[in-house]
Order: C-alpha cells, then sequence, then structure tokens
C-alpha cells in the first residue's frame, strides 16, 4: 500500500497539521516572506507626517548648535577680561554682560495697506532668524484713523547666542554699509546702561533683498545689559565692537 503525502500539491490551499498550524507550500512562504519584509520597510513610513517626511528626518536636517557663538566665544575668552581691567572690577559676576536684544519694527502704513506688515513680518524674521510677534495698538487715535487693538508692527526678542549673532552681524556688516557712515551716536543710552539705536534702513542687512522690498523699513534696536552706569554699558558694547561716534 503507497505511502500517504502530507505535503500539499503545487497550488493547494494548506492545510492544518497535527499541532494546528498549517503547512506551507514553499511558494506560500516565499509569499509570507516578502509580506513581512514589506511590513518591516513601511514602519518608518508610518510616523511620517507633512510632506511625507519622518519626524526622524526632520529631526535630523535641524541643525544643532556645538560650539557658542563666535562673539559670544570671543567675550567670555578675551574681551571680558579687558573689560574689567578697564572698569578696576576684581570679580567676573561684576562685569556688565548683555541680557537681550529688541529688535521693534513699527508699520504704521499697515493702518491703509495691511499687506505691508506681511513683507515687515517676513523682512524681519530673515534678519533675526527668529519668528516675530505682531504688535498691536492699546487704543484707538482718530487723527490718525487708528482703531484699537490693530497690528501696527512687529517685534522680536533675541537671547543668549542668537542674540550674540545678531550683534556681531550687525557691527561686522550691516553698520559698515550705511552710506557715509560716520558712527553710531553715544546717546542713546538711557541712564541705565541700556543702548537704543535706530535704523532708517533695514536693507543694511545682507539677508534683506533690494529685489523683493517695496519700501524701505526702519526698525528700533535696543540692548539692554546688566551694567549699571551708561559708562559701563559704552564701555560693554565698544568692546564687542560698537563704532561709537567720537
Amino acid at each position: 500500500m503507497a505511502e500517504q503525502n502530507d505535503k500539499p500539491e503545487k497550488g493547494e490551499e494548506a492545510k492544518p497539521a497535527k499541532g494546528g498550524k498549517p503547512v506551507l507550500t514553499p511558494e506560500q512562504q516565499a509569499e509570507a516572506a516578502a509580506k513581512k519584509a514589506a511590513r518591516a520597510a513601511g514602519k518608518g513610513k508610518e510616523s511620517k507626517g507633512k510632506g511625507g517626511v519622518a519626524k526622524g528626518e526632520l529631526a535630523a536636517e535641524r541643525v544643532k548648535r556645538t560650539q557658542p557663538s563666535r562673539l559670544r566665544k570671543l567675550f567670555e575668552t578675551e574681551l571680558r577680561t579687558r573689560l574689567m581691567a578697564e572698569l578696576g572690577l576684581s570679580n567676573v559676576m561684576q562685569a556688565p554682560r548683555i541680557l537681550k536684544i529688541t529688535v521693534n519694527m513699527g508699520l504704521g502704513e499697515a493702518i491703509t495697506n495691511p499687506k505691508i506688515l506681511d513683507s515687515g513680518v517676513e523682512d524681519l524674521t530673515l534678519i533675526t532668524g527668529q519668528k516675530p510677534v505682531v504688535t498691536k495698538s492699546k487704543k484707538a487715535i482718530a487723527a490718525f484713523k487708528l482703531k484699537g487693538n490693530q497690528k501696527v508692527g512687529a517685534m522680536v526678542t533675541l537671547r543668549r547666542d542668537s542674540m550674540y549673532e545678531f550683534l556681531d552681524r550687525l557691527v561686522s556688516f550691516a553698520l559698515p554699509r550705511v552710506r557715509d557712515f560716520k558712527g553710531v551716536s553715544p546717546k542713546g543710552f538711557d541712564g541705565r546702561g541700556s543702548y537704543t539705536l535706530g535704523i532708517r534702513e533695514g536693507n543694511i542687512f545682507p539677508e534683506a533683498s533690494f529685489e523683493r522690498v517695496e519700501k524701505s523699513k526702519g526698525m528700533n534696536i535696543t540692548i539692554t545689559t546688566t551694567a549699571r552706569t551708561d559708562e559701563q554699558g559704552r564701555a560693554l558694547l565698544r568692546h564687542l565692537g560698537m563704532p561709537f561716534r567720537s
């Protein structure tokens, strides 16, 4: 009597064996392996967000800072020692330093032309490298056709490495591009060591494009320091490269 063959013929469905698990043909085993490999490859696609980019890829594209900015490193290694010697300070904690830099752009023309606000926010983002906050009017002024809580400007507050990078670009690239530049006024201090500088045209920054700018936009730059007097604040900014007019 011929022995019965437990293996199914080609094209025949698998039948359950004694243990409860079906016996697969070689073709079915290859198909199952291919499906398993496809599922393993598709796990990375499940976490993709907008634009079909995975979350891990977005994190990898972001540039992580490994070293402090150039001006900050220079200040902590060399300039602070010179500043302390000039001011006669013995403790490092007594040396004045920068707390923050506030860049404010007033866009009064946004009252009649709201589109200019979008271009101002875009320019300020390119110049500072940070998304600005849109400022609104506190009260209505009928003489200027200004309504209450109306968008009239943009503002950015920079801290830590961002403020040092902005200040470095300001004194190294932006201010030297001003026509007939003879230095900034030393009278912009508020009596407590903080300095405010007004710029008529934001085109002096290399990040601003001349072709895209509809109209030149000015801005106010306020540098807040820990200096107790204007003399200390002036000495701090002078060591950081601020070209004061003599």
